[in-house]
């Protein structure tokens, strides 16, 4: 039987209470332990009015005593699970014993006193907890009773008006009637209302705890914020931008630290005006570098606030790290330009080719030193726009390696050793310097081709701009703090203006016009593939002219592994 299906004779303890059975078994016990009140005041008003009138009538107190055991009998072994509401021999240790014992009071009592209101008990009980046909049975049951003892009366004689006592039975039980259907109408109504409320109890609930965990999950601060600028609820998120120590949890006051007072605005501002506000803010915390954040508001609707009530309208804040959005728009940018730049080199690949061709076959019937000096031009010029093709191309060719380039631990030194001999083999006139492998047996995690890469890189890049000096570029490694190490390319060139440093690692940028722009992107795309990072800084180096400024690019790698002490950790190559 369904909520929504309840129809005459369908059952009010019988729809689908599997949600929470604690009413109804509330409600049987109720009954169960009226009965037992009843029975036991039927029989101290008898033997208290036995006493008075100096009469006995034991069958009288019998009735009572028996029907007091039997209500107590039942309250303790039934008291576990309600009946079924279906009309059946079950219901007659309690409603049929109730009519009986009326019955029997009424029968076997002297004098004026009439039990017949006490029919109303178990016509309550069927009405309540039983199906609509056990209501107006039972009913039924009690009006042909009353009847019955309108009948009796008239026999022995004692009742002078028998049709007023049938009038008034008659009456009796279609009152019964009315109030039992009307019962058993509200009972239904009650149980509807009940399997409503608890419906929308449990999708509250599940709604509640599906909330809480989305929010518990976004990478993006949740604040909810009440008009007293109180903060109610939370995520982790929104606590480690605001720099709240490890273990706090709402509720607690924006007011209370001072890092905190634009948010205190802001939420302001949304309650003044009751719309929705946005502004870009930095929480500038003592000891603690700016912490900058886009801030979006939101405010829960008057008809969801209780009017009138302090804080009962809220504010959500959403708290969104400006880094993070930033370096999202940058690696967005970056993709669709790549995406672009890789189309475009891709297409200019072979009209240059045949551009080059054409120029081959030409030269070869060139006779004028003039027009020889042309060739060469358009052949020098085509082979750097083949380089720039070639290295915009191999962004893709990286990524590629990048996401499918297994996790590696190499030994440190012995690695870059060996970059450094290879690189440097190539030109020994050139490319010399100063190298000083100070990391002992570390062993870190990166792959020995990126890390050629990386280094092979930054090292042309030094070469470039160096000085003539012996000890103009210097390659070392170094252990800079417990379980990190780096290694550092470093060359006496030219200070870069401040314009250049901020794009350094950004694609397709270059303060030189023959450069595609790409060596530092690659180098910056390929430490992030492996947890490391690379920064550059302006520093002073020892040199045999004493301390000299200089370039210095640093790869600080992520995980170090376990050290081993050589004999010394000072092992420093001069090439």
């Amino acid at each position: 039987m369904h909520a929504d299906s309840l129809l005459p004779g369908s059952s009010v303890a019988a729809l689908p209470l599997a949600m929470d059975e604690t009413p109804f078994l509330r409600l049987w016990h109720g009954f169960l332990t009226g009965r037992a009140m009843i029975a036991l005041a039927l029989l101290l008003l008898q033997a208290v009015g036995q006493v008075i009138n100096q009469a006995s009538n034991p069958l009288v107190l019998m009735v009572c005593l028996t029907y007091l055991v039997a209500t107590l009998t039942l309250r303790v072994l039934a008291r576990r699970a309600v009946p079924s509401p279906q009309a059946g021999l079950h219901w007659l240790p309690s409603i049929g014993v109730d009519l009986a014992a009326v019955s029997a009071l009424q029968l076997l009592h002297i004098g004026a006193m009439n039990f017949t209101p006490l029919l109303g008990l178990p016509i309550l009980m069927a009405s309540v907890l039983g199906t609509l046909t056990l209501a107006l049975g039972t009913t039924a049951a009690a009006t042909l009773l009353l009847l019955a003892w309108a009948w009796w009366l008239g026999y022995q004689g004692t009742d002078i008006d028998t049709a007023q006592r049938y009038l008034q039975a008659a009456l009796t039980g279609t009152g019964y009637f009315i109030a039992a259907f009307l019962m058993h109408q509200l009972a239904s109504r009650l149980v509807r209302e009940q399997q409503v409320a608890q419906r929308s109890k449990v999708a509250a609930l599940v709604q509640g705890q599906v909330s809480a965990l989305v929010i518990q999950n976004l990478t993006d601060g949740v604040l909810v914020v009440d008009e007293d600028v109180t903060v109610r609820m939370a995520n982790p998120a929104g606590l480690s931008l605001l720099g709240c120590p490890s273990g706090s949890a709402p509720p607690f006051t924006l007011h209370q630290t001072a890092a905190w007072q634009a948010l205190v605005a802001l939420a302001r501002r949304s309650f003044r005006l009751d719309l929705p506000q946005a502004a870009d803010l930095n929480l500038l915390s003592e000891g603690q570098s700016p912490v900058g954040l886009h801030v979006r508001t939101w405010l829960t609707s008057p008809k969801h606030s209780a009017a009138g009530v302090p804080g009962a309208r809220l504010c959500v804040m959403f708290l969104h790290d400006l880094r993070e959005m930033q370096a999202r728009l940058r690696t967005e940018k970056l993709a669709a330009m790549g995406r672009m730049s890789a189309a475009v080199a891709h297409e200019i690949r072979n009209p240059l080719a045949a551009i080059m061709q054409a120029n081959a076959l030409l030269e070869e019937d060139l006779q004028q030193p003039t027009q020889k000096r042309l060739s060469q031009m358009v052949q020098q010029n085509a082979d750097r726009l083949a380089r720039i093709a070639e290295e915009i191309l191999d962004i893709a060719r990286v990524q590629h390696q990048i996401s499918h380039a297994p996790a590696a631990m190499l030994t440190l030194d012995s690695t870059v050793a060996q970059i450094w001999q290879d690189w440097s083999g190539h030109d020994p006139a050139q490319r010399h310097g100063l190298v000083a492998l100070t990391a002992g047996e570390v062993h870190v995690e990166f792959d020995t081709e990126h890390l050629r890469r990386v280094l092979v890189n930054l090292l042309d890049n030094a070469l470039r701009y160096k000085s003539g000096e012996a000890d103009a570029l210097q390659l070392s490694t170094r252990i800079i703090s417990p379980g990190q190490a780096c290694v550092q390319v470093w060359s006496d060139g030219a200070p870069m203006d401040q314009s250049v440093e901020r794009h350094l690692f950004e694609p397709f940028f270059s303060s030189e016009s023959r450069s595609s722009g790409l060596g530092l992107y690659i180098c910056r795309e390929l430490c992030e593939r492996h947890g490391a990072s690379i920064g550059y800084l302006r520093t002073n180096r020892p040199t045999l002219r004493g301390d000299t400024e200089g370039n210095a690019f640093t790869v600080s790698f992520r995980k170090v592994g376990r050290l081993q002490e050589s004999a010394s950790l000072f092992d420093t190559i001069v090439v």
